[in-house]
């Protein structure tokens, strides 16, 4: 079969069940599809529905309107070289589930206006560089303690640290590249196990903040590069790529990934990327690779 269409139920959620793949295969045979038996990677979890004879992005269509408003992730892809050899994904509200200025803002009693700039500019609506530093300028004077505090409300996303042990233990290289900074970053990549993590700088002088980013900034030209020179470095192809994020500051390496997935998306990111993550958690993106719950680490 040329391609498979991938169900992925919430972990939360009320599972997915054989009448509703069965039902989906009835439609896309209905549309003219020749439909495979299909496999189950994870019972009640994670489906894969081989198919052929039916374009892509029609099938996909149709897959929506059959599942109306279920709570179910999906995602058609080409049969072969689903599993990824390089993973590069983005920190805030992807891998884990803060945004990092907004919580250091709460330390200044910022937290609401700052929260609306974050919004915004994760939604495309405002430039990142120019988001970014006007957020950070209102953090001038802020004792560098407060990244400690900020650093212990993170929480990992569902499924993230199973994401990187199981992509790492199928030879993947993986990589944490962040617009934010290197003082939340680089903790939670050494938590998950990410071979790489790349992320901004903060000023410090005399213990406290200088309300200004260090240059070069990472942003979004910087992660598409980043993703870029990891698979050049790695001798992997784009295609042999998985990347993930959610705003719109991940758009440019979710466009050029061979699999690029929105976890939770801003508009942006969903529409640049290949899949969207809205029900499942990180784990999805492993079943989406063609990885069996059995195979999972962590």
């Amino acid at each position: 079969m040329d391609f498979v269409l991938t169900l992925i139920a919430g972990r939360q959620g009320p599972g997915l069940g054989d009448a509703t793949v069965a039902s989906l295969a009835g439609a896309l045979a209905t549309a003219g599809a020749q439909a495979g038996t299909p496999d189950w990677l994870a019972p009640a979890e994670a489906c894969d529905l081989p198919f052929e004879s039916l374009a892509p992005k029609t099938a996909e269509r149709i897959a929506h309107e059959t599942l109306g408003g279920a709570a179910l992730d999906l995602a058609v892809q080409a049969s072969g070289g689903r599993r990824k050899a390089l993973l590069v994904a983005d920190l805030e509200s992807t891998i884990i589930g803060q945004e990092m200025l907004d919580e250091l803002a709460e330390a200044v009693g910022l937290r609401a206006a700052i929260a609306a700039v974050t919004a915004r500019a994760m939604a495309g609506e405002l430039d990142f560089a120019e988001a970014l530093h006007a957020r950070v300028a209102q953090l001038a004077g802020l004792p560098a303690l407060a990244l400690d505090d900020a650093a212990k409300r993170m929480t990992l996303n569902p499924g993230a640290a199973e994401l990187v042990a199981t992509m790492r233990a199928g030879g993947a290289v993986t990589a944490l590249v962040s617009g934010g900074f290197t003082c939340f970053a680089e903790p939670i990549a050494e938590a998950c196990g990410f071979d790489h993590v790349l992320a901004n700088r903060l000023e410090i002088e005399g213990g406290r903040l200088t309300g200004r980013v260090a240059e070069p900034l990472l942003d979004r030209a910087a992660k598409l590069s980043a993703l870029e020179r990891l698979a050049r470095e790695n001798a992997v192809g784009l295609e042999a790529s998985c990347a993930v994020g959610d705003g719109a500051n991940d758009t440019a390496m979710l466009a050029a990934a061979g699999l690029g997935v929105a976890y939770r998306g801003k508009p942006p990111a969903r529409a640049a990327a290949s899949a969207r993550i809205d029900h499942g958690d990180l784990t999805a993106l492993l079943f989406l690779q063609g990885y069996r719950r059995a195979e999972i680490q962590g």
